[in-house]
């Protein structure tokens, strides 16, 4: 059964081409493939980001406050109508990520979408307390998907201890048409050629082999935000247009 809550510290990292060489080069010491890296290639996450219409959420986010929060919704790859994916409530509170999420059959959440209707019978093993949370947030917002956001992912687990979790994205890609996640994988690249995204997670504290591979590369944390990162630049080339440049 896939994890529906999760509670975590996640700290962010930008990676050059050799940074993310020369972690890969050691990191079968350390820690395990995740099972969706099949032969050592990455796997695609697609998500909707959901938002008001005025972008109330990602806005808020910006401002940094202690706490924040958002609705996303979740598939590996492109999927169809009848497949499963997954709707999500991300919270952080003073550092703390929580996840929680429950599954979904895509038709289901489309309709979802359109009147917040809870399924009374859903195809897909629903989590109730779940999806009553993120119900009462889409309805107190009103929230619609605002955002498709694709990456391609490398992810590891340290051997023998669950809690640390390593990621690193590739290929992200982001529109604001075509909302859907059985529609193909496409949109405007976010990163510079050369920038990895890598992030650690974990309750506890992080490794110290991790610890001293960061020193040595002289790696330190970021606060970049995919979803944030899109809407900057959705503003920049908003306020261009507007301007005529």
């Amino acid at each position: 059964m896939a994890i529906e809550v999760f509670n975590r510290r996640e700290i962010k990292y930008m990676l050059t081409d050799d940074d993310k060489a020369a972690l890969l080069s050691i990191i079968g010491e350390y820690m395990d493939s995740d099972p969706f890296n099949k032969d050592g290639k990455t796997y695609s996450i697609c998500n909707l980001y959901l938002d008001t219409p005025a972008d109330e959420l990602i806005r808020k986010s910006l401002e940094k406050p202690e706490f924040k929060e958002k609705i996303r919704l979740r598939s590996y790859g492109q999927v169809g109508l009848n497949d499963k994916v997954f709707l999500e409530s991300k919270k952080k509170y003073a550092g703390v990520v929580n996840k929680r999420r429950t599954n979904f059959l895509l038709s289901e959440v489309y309709q979802y979408f359109e009147d917040l209707k809870i399924p009374e019978n859903p195809g897909a093993k629903m989590n109730k307390q779940v999806m009553k949370e993120i119900d009462y947030i889409m309805h107190f917002y009103r929230l619609k998907p605002r955002v498709f956001i694709s990456y391609d992912r490398w992810a590891f687990f340290e051997k023998g201890n669950s809690d640390f979790r390593l990621t690193i994205d590739t290929n992200i890609q982001t529109r604001r048409t075509d909302l859907r996640l059985d529609s193909p994988i496409y949109g405007t690249q976010l990163l510079q050629p050369g920038q990895w995204l890598m992030e650690a997670k974990a309750f506890k504290a992080f490794p110290l082999w991790f610890v001293r591979f960061l020193s040595s590369r002289k790696i330190y944390n970021t606060s970049f935000s995919k979803y944030g990162t899109e809407f900057k630049h959705h503003i920049r080339v908003a306020h261009n247009l507007l301007q005529g440049v």
